[in-house]
């Protein structure tokens, strides 16, 4: 019996080889339908792919509607077919830009102090850089990686501030 289970085991591997493995995007198949080239997949080459494929979340119960005629405050949506009032919606994007607004001033601060540590690339040496000189081009190179991350950190808060709707009495 157990030589049987071993020889079995020893036949799976070439089963598996014989199939190709395609990536079409963010999924993998062995099984890309005719033309596979031509939807953007490729041939999986070289190692071994285990797909783990995770758990789905069910999606959130209806909340039923209160009896009090719609005293109680509404329930945030949850799904497609739910919606906010005007007014509710229009408290979230003020509110919402209200804290864009706030983080890119606390943004900008990092920029001009990352800026004026930077000093143009050429900030004072420290006692221990005197003598040292990769010691000070490795933190003349964190500091401008600095920099560049204070400005990238402004410029995306600018890109979401601009994704709201304009603000009202503005």
């Amino acid at each position: 019996m157990a030589l049987l289970l071993a020889l079995g085991a020893a036949g799976l591997p070439a089963l598996a080889q014989g199939s190709k493995i395609w990536r079409c995007g963010n999924e993998y198949t062995n099984n890309p339908g005719p033309d596979p080239l031509g939807r953007g997949c490729r041939e999986v080459q070289g190692g071994n792919l285990t797909i783990v494929e995770g758990t789905r979340v069910p999606p959130p119960a209806a909340t039923p509607p209160t009896g009090n005629g719609g005293a109680a405050a509404a329930p945030a949506a949850r799904n497609g077919t739910e919606r906010v009032g005007a007014g509710e919606q229009r408290q979230r994007d003020a509110e919402a830009r209200r804290i864009l607004e706030q983080e890119l001033q606390r943004a900008q601060q990092r920029l001009e102090q990352a800026r004026a540590d930077y000093a143009d690339g050429k900030p004072p040496r420290l006692a221990n850089e005197r003598t040292d000189w990769p010691r000070y081009q490795a933190r003349v190179d964190e500091l401008r990686a600095r920099v560049e991350r204070a400005e990238a950190d402004v410029a995306a808060l600018q890109r979401e501030l601009a994704r709201l709707p304009p603000a009202e009495g503005r």
